[in-house]
């Protein structure tokens, strides 16, 4: 009985504490995006400026994301936990006390790298304290809280920079760091993969890949797709990531095994994770632009009006955790996949310059159930698709290509915005968002079509 006891406290304690650092992880990916419009009056810069505000986080999170993990199976996933929230914290504070835009960019991308650290040690911590037969309904609970982050990203970003300042977006990161630590050290048990070691070559190879496709993206508009500084970053970054492939073929002990990648359920739901994040991602950073720039709402007001979308996720992910144990991820993956993707061509369908909030209400409820029904699935999927031992380089790669979906969404779905349309009127930025949301609903459609390759009942990986 106290053993048990015990174990169902131990798990509390993991939910409670991988839950909050998820929560400040997925908060600072969206809370960024309705304070824009006021980052940009106060620090200026133009739209690719905005863009890096996003993306200088969310690259130096994806880029890292596998180098987190693997420095926790090699070090202590406990002790590296502990450190990446540290750092995460630190760089909050950083943020805020930002003097320009080149400041902010730099501290978002320390949040980025104290965020890599943690994210897939908490994933990876939470599924140690779960016995297997709970882990569906652990998931759930943990995308649930995530789901609170997204849900109060806009929210929060917008009534904190409407009532006080942007600064405090990042300040209330602070005192949740503070009160996490001492929790990290007294509830969580440590534990590391035998035999891991580091890979400095994979782990350069994917981080100047990823920034070179990204900063080629990011810097189209200004100068153009046929311009020196464009396609040297687009082909150099190509030519990294491929040499990142190969050496996952060919290294005894890569950062991310491309073996990995021959397990058909672990290939298509990290598939899937990327077209999804660049279809969600692209189209919230502008649609939460859009409620401001084009309907005249506050940063509160615009927040409130995203929360049916961002919402959702708080209510509708323990369900979905649920369903996934007893009917299996991949139907309620698909399903919700699907769903998003609509939501999207509904926005696409209905945005013209002083449409009614009750016209877009059907997409954002469509959308937001959408996202709620992919998250604790796919986290499922993932985390069973490899063998214990694998679980931690397997969460940092899964979210890894997630951010690297989100950081590419950001910067596709801006590039097409801003080459059909702009920022000087609501006819304007309304001709620029809607073919971005057709290329958004299209990247979540395809992710919708990939999870099909996952098997309907799959085999538990032995080691």
């Amino acid at each position: 009985m106290l053993q048990r006891t015990a174990r169902r406290s131990g798990v509390v304690w993991a939910l409670v504490v991988t839950g909050t650092a998820g929560f400040m992880a997925a908060l600072d990916n969206l809370v960024v995006t309705t304070a824009l419009p006021s980052i940009r009056e106060d620090l200026g810069g133009a739209l690719q400026d905005l863009e890096w505000t996003v993306n200088a986080y969310t690259l130096a999170y994806a880029a890292l994301l596998m180098t987190g993990a693997a420095l926790g199976d090699r070090f202590g996933r406990r002790r590296l936990f502990a450190l990446g929230i540290a750092l995460f914290t630190a760089a909050s504070a950083a943020a805020a006390l930002a003097p320009g835009i080149d400041g902010l960019i730099a501290a978002r991308a320390a949040q980025g790298v104290g965020a890599a650290i943690m994210t897939p040690l908490s994933l990876t911590l939470l599924t140690t304290a779960v016995p297997a037969e709970r882990r569906g309904t652990a998931y759930g609970i943990w995308g649930a809280v995530n789901g609170l982050a997204v849900a109060g990203g806009p929210l929060i970003g917008g009534s904190l920079t409407e009532h006080i300042s942007w600064q405090w977006i990042f300040w209330l990161n602070v005192p949740l760091g503070i009160a996490l630590l001492p929790l990290v050290r007294a509830r969580m048990a440590e534990s590391r993969a035998p035999g891991a070691r580091l890979d400095i070559p994979g782990t350069l190879l994917a981080t100047g890949g990823l920034f070179g496709v990204v900063f080629g993206l990011v810097n189209a508009d200004a100068h153009g797709w046929t311009s020196a500084r464009v396609l040297t970053g687009l082909i150099a970054g190509a030519a990294l990531l491929g040499g990142f492939v190969h050496h996952g073929f060919r290294s005894s002990d890569p950062v991310l095994p491309m073996r990995l990648f021959g397990n058909r359920a672990f290939a298509a739901v990290n598939a899937a994770g990327l077209l999804m994040f660049l279809g969600m991602f692209g189209s919230i950073f502008l649609l939460s632009q859009y409620l401001q720039i084009a309907c005249g709402y506050s940063p509160t007001e615009a927040g409130l009006r995203m929360l049916p979308w961002t919402g959702a996720p708080m209510v509708v992910a323990p369900f979905a955790g649920y369903l996934s144990d007893r009917i299996g991820g991949r139907r309620v993956v698909t399903a919700g996949l699907a769903l998003q993707a609509l939501g999207l061509a509904l926005f696409a369908l209905v945005l013209a310059p002083g449409v009614s909030y009750a016209a877009q209400l059907p997409a954002l409820i469509v959308s937001g159930v959408g996202m709620a029904l992919y998250f604790a699935p796919a986290a499922s999927l993932v985390m069973s698709s490899v063998a214990p031992a694998q679980q931690g380089i397997a969460s940092g790669a899964n979210s890894a290509l997630r951010e690297v979906g989100g950081a590419l969404g950001v910067a596709v779905l801006a590039s097409v915005f801003s080459a059909q349309g702009g920022y000087g009127s609501a006819a304007s930025f309304t001709d620029g968002i809607v073919p971005a949301l057709w290329v958004g609903s299209g990247a979540v459609a395809l992710a919708a079509v990939t999870t099909t390759a996952i098997p309907r009942r799959q085999a538990t990986p032995a080691g």
